[in-house]
């Protein structure tokens, strides 16, 4: 367990069901439906050549637990989702979503009935097992599949490409949309290889 995290799980959280571990809360935030991809896109959701290692064996469609909840105005007025395969100005991240969209066998699926799949906001400190391991676009010099600098204590947190958290700025769905990035989060607590959690204070 990284320093100055207390408590203890015989599967280091990974068995609960989203990869989002809260602990400390902002805002549990329901404002916007979820765009109609948010049920259907897959992971990764727009650049697939090289796909995070976080997601190695997720074959889940839809939205994810700890991913970036985004504005879809590519979808219409008040919809929150995933990443867009073409980003536009008005994609922006708003929080991160606590569940996965379509949840899981002998689950009540409340996002499906409701069409809202609910998000952390107006700050909080968090736990993720999903983000961005390499790099996934050329903006700013590079190759896609990358190795992304290691994660570290005090790093800034955008969104990427493909909604997930990432430390590498020209990375994200601002620049992707011609915009200049936003952090929405830093990071406390880097990822390890004996414990994969990414602990991170939310901004936004």
């Amino acid at each position: 367990m990284p320093a100055g995290l207390t408590g203890q799980s015989s599967q280091d959280f990974a068995g609960g069901p989203s990869a989002l571990r809260i602990l400390h809360l902002g805002v549990r935030n329901t404002v916007g439906e979820l765009a109609d991809d948010g049920f259907t896109q897959t992971n990764p959701s727009v650049v697939t050549a090289s796909a995070s290692t976080t997601l190695t064996g997720i074959t889940k469609r839809g939205v994810l637990g700890g991913t970036v909840a985004i504005t879809r105005p590519d979808k219409g007025n008040g919809k929150i989702g995933g990443a867009p395969s073409s980003p536009v100005a008005g994609n922006k991240p708003v929080g991160i979503f606590i569940n996965d969209a379509l949840g899981n066998p002998y689950e009540n699926t409340p996002a499906a009935a409701s069409g809202k799949c609910p998000y952390v906001s107006a700050q909080g400190t968090y736990g993720s097992r999903l983000y961005e391991t390499t790099q996934q676009t050329t903006a700013g010099g590079g190759s896609v599949g990358t190795a992304l600098t290691a994660y570290a204590t005090g790093q800034d947190l955008y969104c990427s490409v493909n909604g997930l958290l990432t430390n590498r700025s020209d990375d994200s769905i601002e620049v992707s949309a011609s915009g200049s990035a936003k952090a929405l989060g830093v990071v406390i607590s880097a990822p390890t290889s004996t414990f994969p959690e990414m602990i991170f204070n939310l901004l936004l």
